[in-house]
């Protein structure tokens, strides 16, 4: 017997119940969405154990040759930019951990300008679900947790390791940091998706600041000009994922001349950052006129 099918007000057939997103709110589809692909991966990447094993290691090798970097620095510096290695340490554990956060949600962004020159974006929109959530769950990568490993065994090492007088505040910085960090590195993330709407081959711009952007973020802001600390604390916001919050923990000045509160914005620039990436996102896929356009 054929499974019954609701109707919508005009006329027209609706997905079974069981499918119907439709009838939920739009973030709620897109969460479901989400999560329903993301499960999907998760089960095909576990269906070969050792395979996954293999990569989680290679994923947290690979990351962990930047530190590795750093440690051999300091085999001929105490300090690089006035910062002792705990105190990059915090630098780097805070921004990888975020970053990896990002990385494990949101990693497949880059492929939307592939997705817009073959046409397969045309699949996705005919879906009865949120496009942006299709596209940030496509091939999780549950491998991307060594990442993050690698980002908290540093972030770990720092804290064991320096002399910080703890307060509630300078503790609830950290987990806040590593949340806001996430966010404002999705917002990139959405941001340089959407701009491949435009630019087809513009992944490398968006990696840019993504991989970029986490990498600047990992040494201290006392090495940059001034006039890139500037650009990565009022244009593109990433000093806020990890600078103005580990300095506040650190109990050091910020190069621009900024008051210690505004370490506490992160969440605030966070929100702000993720809703303009969202209407970019919005925008991008309403210009969007199927492949050849």
């Amino acid at each position: 017997m054929a499974e019954p099918v609701a109707v919508r007000a005009d006329g027209g057939e609706r997905e079974p119940a069981g499918f119907a997103f439709e009838d939920r709110p739009r973030m709620l589809e897109g969460v479901r969405a989400y999560g329903l692909i993301m499960a999907m991966w998760v089960r095909s990447t576990m269906a070969y154990r050792a395979s996954f094993a293999m990569t989680l290691f290679g994923d947290f090798a690979v990351t962990a040759f930047d530190f590795v970097t750093i440690l051999l620095m300091f085999t001929h510096v105490d300090a690089l930019g006035g910062y002792s290695l705990p105190e990059i340490a915090l630098l780097y554990g805070l921004s990888a951990t975020a970053f990896g956060v990002c990385d494990l949600l949101l990693g497949s962004m880059d492929r939307v300008g592939g997705r817009v020159r073959d046409g397969t974006l045309d699949t996705l929109l005919v879906r009865p679900v949120p496009v942006l959530a299709q596209v940030a769950a496509d091939r999780f990568a549950l491998r991307r947790l060594g990442r993050i490993t690698q980002g908290l065994l540093v972030l770990g090492y720092a804290l064991v390791t320096l002399d910080i007088a703890w307060t509630p505040l300078r503790m609830l910085m950290l987990p806040m940091t590593v949340i806001g960090g996430a966010a404002i590195f999705g917002a990139v993330f959405i941001a340089g998706a959407a701009f491949q709407f435009v630019a087809q081959d513009a992944s490398e711009v968006q990696n840019s600041f993504t991989y970029g952007g986490t990498t600047l973020l990992q040494y201290p802001p006392t090495v940059f000009a001034k006039d890139l600390v500037r650009g990565v604390t009022f244009v593109v916001p990433l000093a806020f994922a990890s600078w103005l919050p580990a300095l506040y923990v650190l109990g050091r000045e910020y190069p621009v001349d900024l008051p210690r509160w505004v370490a506490f914005l992160s969440p605030l620039v966070a929100a702000g950052a993720c809703g303009l990436a969202g209407l970019a996102w919005r925008a991008g896929l309403r210009s969007y006129r199927s492949t050849g356009s």
